[in-house]
């Protein structure tokens, strides 16, 4: 018996010591749990769930505030600051008798929040629930109070040239709009018209009318326009756009503020265009201050000079009272406007370059080849900037891609055969690599030749044949395919793609804007005699892109070296050699020279743009396109490229223009005779 009650009591001991180990659990569980709560309550808010919020709430609190109107304020204040990356941190030493204090910080829209609170919770039912008021928001937050974010805007940077001229920037702009008290009681006819004027439809002027914060004496936007637009004839003999429109009853013109380009459609293809960024843009750029009001460069420079253009909205997050006042402030970031960017570009040259080409589909760089600034790069057709700016109609987007001439198809950044206008390319080769002697005679051929019989039929031609000597000089002025194509075979394949590789054949040019390579062949190496004969005049599978071309020109007038082409001006930027001793000095001299008689011979091919008292040299190119040697229905790229050969750092130019289809109306003499003007007013530019 008494082994059976010492048992007894050694068992209630036991439990009872198990019941207190339970009990101390149990108060650990206690503690855990009003952390674990809390920390699900703050994990919601991220997630959107603002519901699950809610039901961690106690009754009390329940009673208080409705779910809606949990949920509309959570919602409101926490996507209205854009809360994110949310971080809790509780306090490791917590009283039993007093709530759970914690810190949380969180970023916004103004930058980052931080705050201590405390929060008290309730048991029911055997769990901890939140006891909830809006200070579990901010601490200083109210019931009757508003969480106030203001933005404060800051303006795109600018964009402009040389001279300090505008290209793009901050302007004015038309906005045609209606006040709806002021139309006819039966509009219709009067909407069909304006619809009609505007390149839109009656319906969609409608839509705008009817939107739930219209009233009669509000101004309605129907379409932003350019003020010359405006002011362009309605129809042939007719009144200007802007006054048929004020013909029509309740029709208002304003002025709104917007991206403009000054120079129009001859900087289009170089500046690009800004839109309103899209939802999937926003998604991809989340944390990089846009928002659903922002604009974003969408080509050319606009998306280039993004990240540097872009304005920076300030933003300020307040608690305000009912009546609007500040109770405190939370966190500002301040508006940074975006920077502005000046490149080399001469906005007059452009705009005249543009002018002697916008009829044709053509290709135009201008630099000066001693510092590398590139004055001007044009390609026509284009587009109007302002056109995606302001928004476009379906029916213009269709016809802009729809167009044979590609208006949207940036030719200065593309590789073309360059036909003869690389002969100079092929002769500074052959002189650096003394594998061609300028005084030599390559023997007369007439106007056509090939190797020898192994050949075929495949034959080389020439469209002038002279008199004097097949030497270099005379090759270039009469522009000789077969001397050069005799040139090529005797600098011979391998040196000519080791040549051709440092003069940057197959890179990138170093160059802000992303240009296509110029390549010598389609595969690895020239494969054949034939193809490295036409290499020689620039046929063959050479293709070359303007940029390159230019830079290449450029080691004519620095000794062999090929300058570094760039578009933005700098501080402290000076003249940088791409490609140093591509050429000797000898040959290069030579190469100038013989270029120089091109110009003031009265036989050579770019005699049409000798200027007396002016020292130019230059060279032209009739590059064929076609399937075949026998193909006649193909096309002709024209080239010409040309630059004075005595001027210092500030007034040295090369202008090289390519234009398509020129066959059957001149071939290269055809730009040789728009490029007279642009020479006359560059030769007398200050």
């Amino acid at each position: 018996m008494k082994r059976k009650k010492a048992a007894a009591v050694i068992g209630t001991v036991a439990a009872i010591a198990v019941c207190a180990a339970g009990i101390f659990l149990y108060k650990v569980k206690f503690e855990e749990k009003r952390q674990d709560v809390l920390e699900e309550y703050m994990g919601y808010i991220e997630k959107g769930r603002y519901d699950k919020m809610y039901a961690l709430l106690d009754e009390a609190s329940r009673n208080t505030v409705s779910a809606e109107d949990f949920v509309v304020r959570n919602q409101k204040i926490y996507e209205g600051i854009e809360a994110d990356n949310i971080r809790l941190d509780i306090s490791d030493k917590q009283e039993k008798s007093q709530p759970i204090s914690y810190k949380v910080t969180m970023d916004t829209v103004a930058g980052e929040i931080s705050y201590d609170n405390d929060a008290f919770f309730e048991k029911e039912s055997g769990k901890w629930r939140i006891k909830w008021s809006d200070s579990m928001i901010f601490p200083n937050l109210k019931a009757a109070d508003k969480v106030s974010v203001v933005s404060i805007e800051a303006k795109r940077g600018e964009i402009y040239d040389r001279n300090g001229e505008l290209l793009a920037g901050q302007g004015t702009v038309a906005n045609v709009g209606l006040v709806p008290g002021k139309m006819a009681v039966q509009p219709q006819e009067e909407l069909e018209a304006m619809a009609a004027l505007l390149g839109t439809t009656a319906g969609s002027i409608s839509d705008k009318l009817d939107a739930s914060w219209v009233k009669d004496d509000s101004f309605v936007p129907v379409k932003k326009m350019t003020n010359s637009a405006l002011e362009t004839p309605a129809g042939e003999g007719e009144a200007s756009l802007k006054d048929k429109l004020l013909e029509l009853p309740g029709v208002m013109i304003s002025d709104a503020e917007s991206r403009v380009y000054p120079y129009g459609d001859c900087t289009s293809h170089l500046l690009g265009y800004v839109q309103e960024i899209n939802a999937e843009e926003l998604e991809e750029l989340k944390g990089k201050g846009y928002d659903e009001q922002s604009i974003l460069g969408k080509s050319g420079l606009e998306k280039l000079y993004e990240d540097r253009l872009k304005a920076q909205k300030g933003y300020k997050i307040s608690i305000v009272d009912a009546e609007g006042n500040e109770k405190e402030a939370l966190a500002s970031v301040s508006a940074k406007d975006g920077e502005n960017i000046t490149l080399t570009i001469d906005g007059h040259l452009q705009q005249s370059v543009y002018e002697q080409y916008k009829n044709d589909k053509s290709s135009s760089i201008v630099m000066n080849p001693k510092t590398g600034e590139v004055l001007a790069m044009v390609s026509t057709p284009t587009f109007d900037s302002m056109d995606f700016v302001l928004g476009m109609s379906q029916e213009k987007w269709d016809s802009l891609n729809n167009d044979e001439d590609k208006p949207m198809f940036n030719r200065t950044r593309e590789s073309w055969v360059p036909g003869s206008s690389f002969k100079p390319v092929i002769g500074a080769v052959g002189l650096t690599t003394g594998t061609l002697s300028a005084d030599e005679d390559l023997g007369a051929s007439g106007l056509s030749w090939q190797k020898d019989e192994s050949w075929g039929d495949y034959r080389i031609t020439t469209l002038h044949e002279y008199g004097g000597e097949a030497v270099l000089r005379n090759a270039l002025i009469y522009s000789d395919n077969i001397y050069f194509a005799k040139a090529a075979l005797r600098i011979g394949a391998d040196t000519l793609t080791e040549q051709l590789k440092k003069l940057g054949f197959g890179e990138d040019i170093p160059f802000e804007i992303g240009m296509s390579k110029s390549q010598y062949s389609n595969e690895d190496g020239i494969s054949s005699e034939i193809q490295l004969a036409d290499s020689g005049y620039g046929q063959g599978q050479i293709l070359v892109n303007p940029l390159h071309l230019a830079c290449i020109y450029s080691a004519f007038v620095n000794e062999g070296n090929m300058i570094k082409p760039y578009l933005e001006i700098k501080d402290a930027r000076g003249p940088e050699y791409w490609k140093a001793g591509v050429f000797s000095k000898e040959a290069a001299a030579v190469i100038q020279e013989d270029l120089t008689a091109v110009i003031a011979d009265e036989n050579g091919t770019g005699h049409g743009a000798y200027t007396e008292g002016a020292n130019l040299a230059g060279k032209t190119g009739t590059a064929e396109i076609k399937a075949s040697q026998d193909d006649e229905s193909g096309t002709e790229l024209g080239w010409f490229a040309v630059f004075n050969t005595d001027g210092d750092k500030k007034s040295s130019f090369l202008m090289l223009n390519m234009v398509e289809d020129v066959k059957d109306r001149g071939g290269s003499g055809y730009v040789v005779d728009l490029d007279k003007g642009l020479l006359d007013e560059m030769l007398t530019k200050e």
